[in-house]
């Protein structure tokens, strides 16, 4: 009997061991650094920002004529530096902390609370403080993005004002709505990069700010042609290896799936480059260069919401459907909205950006080759496609609605454009006192 009593204690505390360690391996893993995730998360945010200095900026510099070349880079710069300051101020408080449905909380207001040692508690293996700089550099392209539609008649006050009112109102919201845990995310929408919240975000805002300046002069009567196509192609081609960092780091770690976002770019890039300028040569006659450095900018924009959520075959449908759409875009549907969408925001990014966010919802089927999204387990392209269309209607009429208010608001108070003269002569000498070429 004492044996059999002694089996029996011995047992139970071999099933008490044992449930322990079950337990402690169901546990989620307490936040721990990662130095190779540190590391590809700094490299990421690197190259996000030279996305946009100098990607953006040389890629808007080139597509303007030469008397307005440097307003273009002054804004790109400018609006990078403003967004950045404001991120740090309270920009990240607002999208990243708290548990609001559309805005977070001011709990990290200044970086508040955030030390070198403090583990991001979204990313759980890098400094909170990376973290930040990677989020800040995506704010900082989206609001900049913006500049392209109403290049060369601006006032370079306005932009700033606009600036500053629009990433605080819709920029923040949607991020906070997609990626901080409010409306979107609880509805399951899916956003690997930022084609909700950063490119059709900012291409609606563009479209609105182009009805709301008005048209260039001469537009529509004479030819307002880029006047560095070759400094539009280094541009293109410093966002497409800037868009590494973009969609590779979004996975947030230095894994597989960052390497599937990392293929998935590549493909998706080239695919909408090749059927841009095939389109492009059976509608003109001819491939041009300009069309394909656009051909890569709707790729890249197309697969961002997809990136670490399809296959590589996934990717490549998705970028020969970009190509086309930003095509269509910048011909056929500007002509229809007949915007002076200077630098065509809506035409690529905001078009691009649609059509991507609701392929996501399809190429994201495993059997598509895809990785079901964040529910493997239940997904089904019809919910989830219907999904992605709401997020992205909501994005269009809430980035609207703020960019409407946002450059009223510019208007009343400094006015939003130069005048006829000021135009006529470049922004460079009329907005900064200088000029980027001698003669």
């Amino acid at each position: 009997m004492k044996k059999l009593l002694a089996l029996s204690l011995l047992g139970m505390g071999l099933l008490g061991a044992s449930g322990l360690a079950l337990a402690q391996a169901a546990a989620p893993a307490a936040p721990a650094l990662d130095s190779g995730d540190t590391s590809w998360m700094l490299t990421s945010t690197l190259l996000v920002i030279l996305m946009s200095i100098p990607g953006l900026a040389l890629f808007y510099g080139g597509l303007g004529r030469s008397k307005n070349m440097l307003s273009i880079l002054m804004q790109v710069f400018v609006v990078f530096s403003l967004v950045s300051v404001l991120w740090a101020i309270y920009g990240y408080s607002v999208a990243f902390v708290g548990e609001g449905t559309f805005f977070g909380g001011f709990g990290a207001l200044f970086l508040a609370g955030i030390t070198p040692d403090t583990i991001s508690s979204v990313l759980k293996t890098i400094p909170e403080f990376v973290f930040v700089g990677f989020q800040g550099a995506f704010a900082a392209i989206a609001t900049a993005l913006i500049v392209g539609s109403f290049a060369e008649r601006i006032k370079f006050s306005a932009v700033l004002i606009f600036s500053v009112l629009w990433f605080t109102f819709s920029y923040l919201p949607i991020a906070h709505m997609v990626w901080g845990g409010g409306l979107l995310a609880a509805d399951g929408a899916l956003d690997f990069a930022g084609g909700t919240v950063i490119h059709i975000n900012a291409g609606v805002a563009g479209l609105v700010g182009a009805y709301l300046i008005g048209k260039r002069l001469g537009y529509g009567k004479e030819a307002l042609t880029p006047h560095s196509l070759t400094l539009t192609m280094v541009g293109a081609s410093l966002l497409w290896v800037g868009w590494y960092g973009f969609n590779a780091g979004s996975a947030g770690a230095a894994n597989g799936s960052a390497g599937l976002a990392f293929v998935n770019t590549t493909l998706a890039t080239a695919a909408a480059v090749l059927s841009w300028i095939a389109a492009e040569a059976l509608l003109k006659g001819k491939a041009s260069m300009l069309g394909a450095a656009s051909g890569a900018i709707a790729g890249l924009v197309a697969i961002t919401p997809a990136a670490g959520f399809v296959g590589p075959m996934g990717s490549i449908v998705i970028g020969l459907a970009g190509g086309l759409a930003g095509l269509w875009g910048v011909t056929a549907l500007k002509r229809l909205l007949g915007a002076d969408d200077a630098f065509d925001v809506f035409g690529v990014h905001g078009v691009c950006g649609i059509v991507g966010a609701i392929l996501t919802g399809v190429f994201a089927a495993q059997g598509l080759g895809g990785t079901g999204g964040a529910t493997p387990d239940t997904f089904a392209i019809g919910p989830q496609v219907w999904i992605q269309i709401k997020g992205v209607l909501l994005t269009i009429v809430w980035s609207a609605v703020v960019s409407f208010i946002a450059f009223k608001i510019a208007d009343l108070t400094v006015g939003l454009r130069v005048s006829q003269e000021a135009e006529r002569e470049g922004l460079d000498i009329t907005s900064h006192g200088e000029t980027a070429y001698t003669r």
